[in-house]
């Protein structure tokens, strides 16, 4: 084989394991058929870490990372790990993974599958097939928090006690490469851009806007709208299909991923991929938590972290065809009938004509599907 990548992997905690498992299935199996070696290993971070090391991000997980090609991420977190103290969590890996491989473009898609039919909730969804471009390295994630003792009153008399905070701050050159990140997948796509914001409360979402209307001089065939993180949550569900593109701020991306998510059935069935500058490593990921009430009984869904390996493939790799094949194999399994339990029943019930699968028979069926 003549290409060859260096692909961490890190499956975490929950469920995990389990879809991070089946996409390397996935990734081992059409590699063999498409003349490319994925040289993987293996690596901990999340709560695994926290037991095994003390860290959630160990150092050599992080080296790792770097000197990668890119990163499969499972899932981090659950609740034996709630109490650890907020620099110790679980969810301090993924952070820290993203700031210090510098990945600052979350790339969220969510498209409605034909083949999964009256899959979503809504009772008219249309053709869904949008992309969220997320900030991922800056905003109130990563900004100034703590709290204090205060001695200050509300108008009743009653005592504040202990106040916490979180602070928002974002740049110029933060805002301007993410938004020109946007302008770019939407000239590949439909050429609509949606800047999703509140700027009637929030002074760094009135930076957003400004420095999207400059940036239209540059890409003058699309077409930019703005919509607060209210609306648009209202709008995703009354008019989920007229959306292309959508650029925001990190708090505000996480959410509406999710939203999108469910809409299109399941968030079981979304993946992601994180991106800095070009030559550097990418992380791909399902956009779906650790889910510690399923996880170890083969009833996760793999295909968003299967998809992932797709988009790693066809965003990052450039392994156009295997991305096409990984695509069209899952299409193919649900096509015919396999669902896992979170697409498996809505409304009155069962749908019909499917077979409930587990983790293990979902993830052979689509190898079996690779063409």
């Amino acid at each position: 084989m003549s290409r060859s990548y260096n692909i961490v992997s890190i499956p975490g905690d929950g469920i995990g394991p389990e879809t991070n498992g089946a996409a390397v299935k996935v990734l081992e199996a059409v590699s063999k058929k498409y003349g490319f070696d994925p040289r993987i290993t293996e690596y901990k971070a999340g709560g695994c870490a926290i037991d095994a090391y003390g860290v959630p991000l160990p150092g050599e997980t992080l080296e790792a990372a770097l000197e990668s090609d890119a990163v499969l991420l499972g899932a981090v977190g659950g609740p034996r790990w709630d109490m650890i103290e907020a620099e110790r969590r679980p969810e301090q890996a993924i952070l820290g993974l993203r700031q210090g491989m510098h990945l600052y473009a979350n790339l969220r898609p969510a498209t409605l599958m034909k083949e999964l039919g009256n899959v979503s909730p809504l009772k008219d969804p249309g053709n869904i097939d949008l992309l969220i471009v997320r900030e991922l390295t800056g905003g109130i994630y990563f900004g100034k928090q703590g709290s204090y003792k205060s001695t200050e009153k509300l108008f009743d008399g009653t005592r504040k006690g202990t106040v916490a905070f979180d602070t928002e701050s974002y740049s110029e050159a933060e805002i301007e490469r993410i938004i020109r990140r946007g302008f770019e997948f939407a000239m590949k796509r439909n050429k609509k851009l949606t800047l999703v914001d509140k700027a009637n409360v929030l002074c760094t979402s009135r930076l957003w806007r400004q420095i999207a209307k400059t940036l239209t001089e540059e890409y003058p065939d699309v077409a930019l709208d703005f919509l607060y993180v209210d609306n648009c949550s209202m709008q995703l569900v009354s008019r989920p299909a007229t959306f292309d593109v959508i650029v925001t701020s990190n708090m505000f991306g996480d959410i509406l991923s999710d939203l999108a998510g469910q809409i299109t059935g399941s968030v079981g069935l979304l993946p992601s991929a994180s991106l800095g500058n070009p030559g550097m490593p990418g992380l791909f990921e399902p956009i779906h938590g650790s889910a510690p009430d399923i996880a170890g009984q083969n009833k996760a869904n793999p295909i968003a972290s299967i998809l992932s390996v797709q988009l790693m493939l066809k965003l990052h790799l450039g392994e156009k065809d295997a991305a096409d094949s990984i695509l069209e194999a899952v299409r193919k399994t649900l096509a015919d009938g396999a669902r896992t339990p979170d697409i498996a029943v809505h409304g009155d019930g069962e749908d019909k004509g499917i077979t409930l699968v587990t983790t293990e028979e979902m993830t052979d069926r689509i190898v079996a599907n690779l063409e």
